[in-house]
């Protein structure tokens, strides 16, 4: 308040939002932000039991993501104001299912702008919550384990769901498409999108020259901005190779596996 009335600050401000703020205190903060958010930090009531003892996962987190929503639904005057969560990975024992049918629930039902997340830091909380507790294979959401530091797992945790973040996203998959583990987890040692893609032989190899965009989006390699490309080369004539819309590398010997250019 100080900031934007005081000193007449037009630049940008994120509000973070404490669990438990008043109904009150969010509005304000929705009319003087540009972006606002509070942290889900867990899938659901029972993993947020374990992180915490004093707070309401419905009450403290839910009511305000749901207010949020509301005050910056499309058609009120604060529709621009941009509302983003975080998960925080690891920290209980959720499964990256659980994540994700959270996460696209706050896309779909309360339209966030953004989910973050984060993994969980060792040796920063009380002795007693499980991410303080686990082994490498209880870091993918399994049985605790004494071992090495699960560290390593829990960043590739961290960087597949913002893989699968994308694909909801900009990619057109919808919650029930992202490939899990029979325990509900994401590969490591496999990115979702090419996961997806070998679990469904009948799709490809997708004919690069007469599919649509939405198929396109499917192939492993290829992204938004290449799949552009290859619809505008297209209106020029046929393609007889993915080099010629600047695929290469990696991403072009991936590709190359799931499509057919005649």
């Amino acid at each position: 308040r100080l900031l934007r009335r005081r000193h007449q600050y037009r630049g940008y401000i994120h509000l973070k939002v404490l669990p438990g703020a008043s109904d009150a205190a969010v509005t304000e903060a929705v009319g003087i932000a540009n972006a606002v958010s509070v942290n889900i930090e867990v899938p659901g009531q029972k993993h947020f039991e374990k992180l915490s003892a004093r707070k309401n996962f419905t009450e403290d987190i839910v009511r305000p993501l749901k207010l949020i929503s509301r005050l910056t639904a499309k058609g009120n005057p604060r529709e621009r104001v941009k509302q983003t969560t975080q998960f925080i990975v690891g920290a209980a024992d959720e499964t990256d299912a659980e994540i994700v049918k959270y996460t696209f629930g706050l896309y779909e039902r309360l339209h966030l702008e953004r989910v973050y997340f984060s993994a969980y830091q060792q040796g920063l909380g009380a002795s007693d919550l499980p991410g303080e507790n686990r082994g490498p294979e209880s870091a993918r959401g399994q049985t605790p384990d004494p071992g090495p530091s699960p560290g390593n797992d829990l960043l590739m945790r961290e960087h597949r769901l913002y893989q699968v973040d994308f694909l909801l996203r900009k990619y057109g998959f919808q919650g029930d498409e992202i490939p899990f583990d029979p325990s509900g987890q994401l590969s490591l040692e496999c990115d979702p999108k090419q996961t997806w893609a070998d679990r469904h032989p009948e799709i490809f190899p997708v004919p690069v020259n007469s599919a649509p965009r939405a198929t396109l989006l499917r192939v492993p390699g290829l992204g938004p901005i290449t799949v552009r490309r290859i619809l505008d080369r297209r209106r020029k004539g046929r393609l007889q190779g993915l080099s010629e819309v600047g695929l290469k590398g990696i991403r072009l010997a991936l590709a190359a596996r799931y499509v057919k250019m005649n």
